[in-house]
């Protein structure tokens, strides 16, 4: 990875950005602090609409697709940019040791969405200080519940495409493991398609001295997850590779009874919607096949819960961000193959029928990363020592990852207005 090129001067709509951009560090490590689950983003909510009466011109709308945050900044004729953060936490311990770390007990942004709200309302407010610098219309989009990929949806099915100016573009990014200055993405497909699959296995309980008496579930479900594994490596000649995961197994409470039923946790990551749709049916049919030859009492039920779209950049798009985001700046960098994690941004951008692109962002201090790091980062693994997202030691720096998500949101957002 050559070295990142010096940060420009401020010019146009970057004017004034590094005298604010404290108080949005200290936005974030507020944020951060107090962490909300999906759809119990009210706190996270209020602070956004505190911010944005703060900035001052901005129309704002609260409780859109319950807990999200709507608001139009309109500046003369031309596009409407939709820019979208979400807000939501992860039911995770934090273990990071910051000063600023989660006063909830069990709840942490361990996935960088506070990041994201701060680098948003950054961008809001250059956008309403330099109103001679651009022309049209920003409607920016503080999304709930992205975690259980319900967000999007909640907030479409809210009318936010007929009760807000109508995208021609929408804009995204999310913060990861990266020096603060590197951008990634690509044109096309960016980030699988996923399903969680919740799967309950019947058997029939019985004493733990009398096995022969029972449809021992917890037998049923081991070999189905040995079944599921040999299904999964027989998808990897695929290119790419679906991937399929058994996250949890639960059955029985006690050592000495045999339960009655055993539940799995499954999720699939798929990267075309034919590929989707054959393993959905592959995984039923040996579901059901083990479950038979073991006895089973009933059928296996099979539900798909938490389901997210494929997230599809659109290339002529895509290639204006890349290009704008180097020219503020950023070391630009095109993924070769789709990354495995998943997102519900595309849901917007689909159901408008309008271009969108999402892209990821280093937010790290780019003086933890030496040559070893570098080369760990370019063969596709992390650095020993750094935490990916979702981890309970995942933690952006709020110097960096701050100050790197407005520049590049605002970058790409000015690509469009002028």
């Amino acid at each position: 990875m050559p070295p990142l090129p010096p940060t420009p001067p401020e010019t146009g709509l970057s004017q004034g950005l590094a005298a604010r951009l404290p108080h949005w560090e200290e936005v974030y490590r507020d944020l951060h602090a107090h962490p909300e689950l999906a759809f119990e983003e009210r706190r996270t909510a209020a602070a956004v609409v505190r911010e944005l009466a703060g900035i001052g011109g901005w129309e704002t709308t609260e409780r859109v697709g319950r807990t999200g945050v709507v608001s139009v900044l309109r500046n003369g004729a031309g596009p409407v940019v939709w820019l979208r953060a979400d807000m939501d936490a992860l039911p995770v311990r934090e273990e990071t040791g910051l000063p600023y770390a989660s006063v909830e007990p069990e709840l942490m942004h361990a996935c960088g969405h506070d990041v994201h709200v701060a680098a948003l309302l950054g961008v809001c407010r250059q956008l309403a200080a330099h109103p001679g610098a651009w022309s049209g219309t920003v409607v920016a989009v503080f999304q709930p519940a992205e975690e259980v990929g319900r967000g999007a949806q909640a907030m479409l099915d809210d009318g936010v495409l007929d009760r807000f100016p109508r995208p021609e573009v929408v804009l995204g990014q999310h913060v990861g493991p990266l020096p603060a200055g590197v951008v990634t993405t690509r044109s096309g497909p960016l980030m699988a398609a996923a399903d969680s699959l919740r799967v309950t296995l019947y058997g029939a309980g019985a004493h733990a001295s009398a096995p022969h008496l029972a449809v021992d579930p917890v037998v049923m479900a081991a070999s189905v997850v040995l079944r599921l594994q040999t299904l999964s490596a027989r998808l990897a000649p695929l290119s790419p590779s679906p991937l399929l995961t058994v996250g949890a197994l639960h059955s029985g409470t006690v050592a000495n009874v045999i339960p009655h039923t055993a539940e799995l946790l499954c999720s699939l990551r798929t990267f075309d919607t034919q590929t989707r749709e054959q393993v959905l049916a592959d995984i039923r049919r040996v579901i059901h096949a083990e479950a038979d030859a073991q006895g089973a009492t009933r059928t296996p039920d099979i539900t798909t819960y938490d389901s997210f779209p494929l997230t599809v950049n659109d290339p002529a798009a895509t290639e204006r961000v890349l290009a704008a985001v180097a020219d503020a700046g950023a070391l630009g960098h095109t993924l070769r193959a789709p990354l495995s994690a998943s997102e519900d941004f595309g849901r917007f951008a689909t159901a408008a029928g309008c271009p969108s692109v999402f892209f990821h962002f280093g937010g790290a201090d780019p003086g933890d990363f030496d040559e070893t790091a570098v080369a760990a980062l370019e063969r596709g693994t992390l650095p020993p020592g750094k935490a990916m997202n979702h981890s309970p030691h995942y933690a952006p720096s709020d110097r960096h990852a701050v100050a790197a998500g407005v520049r590049h949101l605002l970058a790409a957002a000015a690509s469009w207005l002028g």
